[in-house]
């Protein structure tokens, strides 16, 4: 278990020397900007010269995450036009092996992420996200963020279907995964409600339904779970995280996106790690029990004094923060104290 620079948005000489400054000897990218996947998949050309040039800066590259919306929109809607979409995300799976990057995180939130506040008030007065069911009718706070779809819902996604367009998905692309070598992980539904935001159901939504998606890979060495702490401490807090944990053991979790919320599903706000619903300690040292060797990134985190915005701004210059800091700082701290253990 490694603690990751990650969920970059812009890989650059400010997010490379913050990762060496932090001591940490590897990165994970978020959709970056350093792809043009102009085509409706990534090249390997450009695969591998971002790879070569985070070895250049002494980092290595432990994979990507989400590729553009444009490019995915229709598979998880199951809308004419995904074979194609499929085409090219298979397209993407064996550049990515070709060019020596293992790890490929997705997500089937159709909708995206959903947050009612971008900036309300956290501990001191920092920003941070936060959701209340309640106040979900007036849409999406991240509606202009990347990766939310430019294409609203026309006609109501059952979760029945929703079930159905991930296991086309997976027919389609985990034989392909498997041949090139990187292994496809789902990140859990956020916010996890059981009413449709935008139109569209929310699957991933339990840690019975995260189990259910590995039942889905039928076995594949090429599915995985991106454990979201965060997202599944919305579910039920603490105890939701280490039944995940459980359910799937270390070897299906392929990384962690490691922070936390205060309160659960209808209502809760992001916070600064160890004044949330779950003890940092106590999950770290439950994944290593459970034999997960994977690497653990930072995610959202709260917008410290001087700090540029939480998720607004996705800038290598927003990116590299006070709030990214303390988390990492934090995360490193338990670590080494689980390592003297």
């Amino acid at each position: 278990m490694r603690l990751t620079l990650g969920h970059i948005d812009e890989y650059d000489e400010r997010t490379a020397t913050f990762a060496r400054q932090l001591g940490l000897g590897s990165v994970q990218l978020h959709n970056p900007t350093n792809l043009s996947g102009t085509d409706g998949y990534w090249g390997e050309a450009e695969l591998r010269a971002l790879r070569e040039r985070c070895e250049s800066d002494g980092l290595r590259l432990e994979g990507l995450e989400n590729v553009p919306a444009a490019n995915f929109w229709r598979i998880q809607r199951g809308l004419p036009g995904r074979d194609e979409q499929l085409d090219n995300y298979r397209r993407t799976v064996v550049n990515m092996g070709r060019a020596g990057i293992p790890v490929l995180g997705y997500h089937f939130i159709t909708t995206y992420v959903w947050r009612t506040r971008l900036r309300a008030a956290g501990r001191g007065g920092a920003l941070v996200t936060a959701f209340d069911l309640a106040d979900a009718g007036r849409g999406n706070a991240l509606a202009a963020y990347k990766l939310t779809p430019d294409e609203p819902v026309t006609e109501p996604i059952t979760a029945e279907q929703m079930w159905a367009h991930h296991r086309y998905f997976l027919d389609a692309v985990l034989p392909v995964a498997e041949e090139a070598g990187v292994r496809l992980a789902l990140h859990p539904d956020d916010p996890p409600v059981d009413v449709p935001l935008g139109g569209a159901a929310r699957i991933f939504t339990s840690p019975a339904a995260l189990a259910e998606a590995a039942r889905q890979a039928g076995g594949s060495p090429a599915w995985g779970l991106d454990l979201c702490v965060g997202t599944v401490s919305e579910m039920g807090g603490e105890p939701a995280v280490l039944e995940v944990v459980d359910r799937l053991g270390g070897d299906r979790i392929s990384y962690v996106h490691f922070r936390d919320v205060r309160g659960t599903v209808p209502r809760f706000a992001e916070c600064f790690l160890g004044e949330g619903n779950i003890s940092p300690p106590r999950v770290l040292r439950h994944l290593r029990d459970a034999g997960f060797t994977g690497f653990v990134i930072d995610d959202h985190v709260p917008a410290m004094v001087g700090d540029r915005d939480t998720w607004a701004d996705t800038s290598s210059e927003a990116y590299v923060s006070r709030g990214r800091a303390h988390a990492l700082g934090y995360l490193q701290g338990v670590l080494a104290a689980l390592d003297a253990d």
